[in-house]
């Protein structure tokens, strides 16, 4: 049975037939507006209540629930209905509260850095499964109001297509969030990338490139072999000229691997026609992989070399990395299918 977030209100009204008109609004305002789950929207009969829960059950079951950073990161394990597992986490800063969600269970893209990538791919998740984890940190984040969305968890966003624009749709129009608080994660898929461009969403495009050598992201993102660099640059190209709104390059540290004076210019020479910016994110430990992060004096000297050479360029700051909820690090246990990866440094 399906969740009541896979409907737009025109059929969940038809969902409701025989109700008066003002019981649709107070169920799409308890849903929407004040992303409530279905028993806590009070407005409604108690008899409505329960046969909307039996009729639209959650997608998702919270498997594990885990805080770190004083409570200010928190990961959630969710079991979906046919037992496939997904995570998600909410952080919270200073001016503002971000969820990171997946949309996949599991994903094909094999980078080998990222937990995800080693564990393998599952299934496609559906438009109501990632709403719900969108919702459902709303509600964990109250008083405060949740005010970012990323699609930085589990799956390539790109290869799920049509479930990514359509919730990202439905948060702009329904939940009411800016479509410059809403941000796309890729690690490349440049045709979808041209497609999104032409969507009119006025959203924030990172690109997860950690290499500007072919060779080099040939092994850490092997989609690059399908979609070089020179083709992502065209669709990077693409998505400012349509869009007018500037991209972000991700750009996890690996020692020897990517943060050599070498990796450095190639990274400039790539980032700076583009003028995006660039996110250094040290990278986060992970079972099947057997290279380390870059040390934090070797971080602080790559970025300086990247604003030397006119890059905009920031640390991001690690969150959750003691709940493995931090960046490339989610990978459901009852999903995973690791393998340790070795790679030549450069």
């Amino acid at each position: 049975m399906p969740s009541a977030y896979e409907f737009t209100r025109e059929a969940l009204a038809e969902q409701l037939v025989g109700e008066p008109r003002y019981r649709v609004d107070q169920v799409w305002h308890g849903l929407w507006s004040e992303a409530q789950s279905i028993d806590a929207i009070t407005t409604i009969p108690k008899v409505l209540r329960s046969r909307l829960v039996e009729q639209f059950p959650s997608s998702l079951e919270v498997a594990n629930d885990v805080h770190s950073d004083k409570g200010l990161t928190r990961k959630w394990v969710f079991r979906l209905h046919d037992g496939a597992t997904i995570e998600t986490v909410l952080m919270g800063y200073d001016d503002r509260v971000t969820v990171c969600v997946s949309s996949q269970a599991g994903c094909a893209m094999g980078c080998t850095f990222c937990a995800t990538g080693q564990a393998g791919f599952t299934r496609q998740l559906s438009v109501g499964e990632v709403i719900e984890q969108v919702m459902f940190a709303a509600r964990a984040a109250a008083p405060r109001r949740l005010t970012n969305v990323v699609f930085m968890g589990m799956g390539e966003p790109l290869a799920n297509y049509g479930v990514t624009v359509e919730v990202l749709k439905r948060l702009h129009e329904y939940r009411g969030l800016s479509a410059r608080h809403l941000t796309v994660s890729t690690v490349g898929v440049a045709p979808a990338i041209e497609r999104l461009a032409r969507e009119g969403l006025a959203l924030t495009l990172a690109v997860s490139l950690h290499a500007a050598n072919n060779e080099t992201r040939d092994e850490l993102v092997p989609l690059n072999r399908r979609y070089p660099l020179e083709r992502l640059h065209d669709a990077c190209r693409y998505w400012i000229d349509t869009t007018t709104r500037r991209l972000s390059f991700e750009w996890a540290l690996i020692d020897g691997v990517n943060d050599t004076e070498r990796a450095l210019d190639e990274l400039a020479r790539y980032a700076e026609p583009l003028h995006a910016h660039v996110n250094l994110i040290p990278l986060n430990p992970t079972p099947g992989y057997l290279v380390m992060g870059s040390s934090s004096a070797r971080v602080s000297d790559f970025r300086d070399g990247l604003e030397a050479r006119g890059v905009n360029v920031t640390v991001r700051n690690t969150r959750g990395r003691s709940i493995d909820a931090a960046c490339g690090q989610l990978a459901s246990v009852t999903n995973a299918r690791r393998r340790s990866i070795p790679v030549r440094s450069r």
